[in-house]
């Protein structure tokens, strides 16, 4: 009696320290000034830009702009760091014929607040609405980009926003698949993130491309598979050869950023 006494009590205790911890368990953000904040040292010429989320968080992000844009990428990053760790990554984009705007969700970066998953919801769409408000940009001519965590944000957002395309890398079906991934255990019955993109992509009707890589020791390539399938066409999945998670765009070389351009340029022709 003793000993199943002590392990209900070891069970709550559990389940009690994962829901207090959950959401240090998924984001993992940097707050300025930690990061690499000189963009001109990658030849970079980014504008400052600060809005507010409808629950009044006061969001930061980088606006790109190309003489010549063909279009607008709205980036919604990963889980980790902060806008300043994608730099060489956003330098390598530049040499497109696209405006990029990569956005701090709120707890990153300089974006006030503390990431959780309804809050990151919240952020994509200020982000978008924001977008909406500058010259230069095309209403019709916004592609939702998607990297790891950011692909269940840029859904989330297709499912409540207009745009031209959708292109997710790097990302999974749902926190319960990824649980299982990640830990091996059941943890989705304990917490409250669902971030479920299996379901959500089913409500999309966007021209969709997908990359992962190949080697993908974070978010397993099947997984990637298990969304692509989900998803209505449209279509395409672009597999990377040799590539894990977070070098997609530098394994990939040329080419990746070519199968972009492509992409961008047929759906907003």
């Amino acid at each position: 009696m003793k000993f199943a006494a002590a392990l209900v009590v070891f069970i709550l205790l559990f389940i009690l320290l994962i829901r207090l911890a959950e959401n240090k368990l998924i984001f993992f953000p940097t707050k300025y000034p930690i990061g690499y904040w000189q963009p001109q040292a990658f030849g970079l010429n980014l504008r400052d830009c600060f809005f507010k989320t409808t629950d009044g968080v006061q969001l930061h992000g980088w606006f790109l702009q190309h003489d010549t844009a063909a279009a607008t990428l709205l980036w919604c990053t990963g889980n980790a760091g902060n806008i300043s760790d994608r730099l060489d990554n956003l330098s390598r984009l530049s040499r497109l014929p696209i405006n990029v705007f990569i956005f701090g969700y709120r707890g990153y970066g300089k974006s006030a607040g503390s990431p959780n998953e309804e809050g990151v919801y919240l952020d994509a769409l200020a982000a978008y609405d924001f977008l909406l408000t500058l010259p230069e940009v095309q209403p019709d001519k916004i592609i939702l980009f998607g990297r790891s965590l950011g692909g269940a944000v840029a859904i989330d957002l297709a499912t409540k926003r207009p745009a031209a395309g959708l292109i997710l890398e790097s990302t999974f079906t749902s926190a319960a698949d990824m649980a299982w991934a990640a830990y091996g255990l059941p943890l989705h019955l304990i917490i409250k993130t669902k971030f479920d993109s299996v379901n959500k992509i089913q409500q999309i009707h966007l021209p969709l491309l997908m990359i992962h890589g190949e080697r993908d020791r974070v978010v397993p390539l099947r997984l990637g598979r298990k969304l692509f399938d989900a998803a209505n066409p449209p279509k395409e999945f672009y597999e990377i050869a040799g590539a894990d998670h977070n070098d997609t765009y530098i394994i990939g070389g040329p080419a990746y950023f070519a199968k972009l351009w492509d992409f961008i340029a047929h759906v907003t022709q």
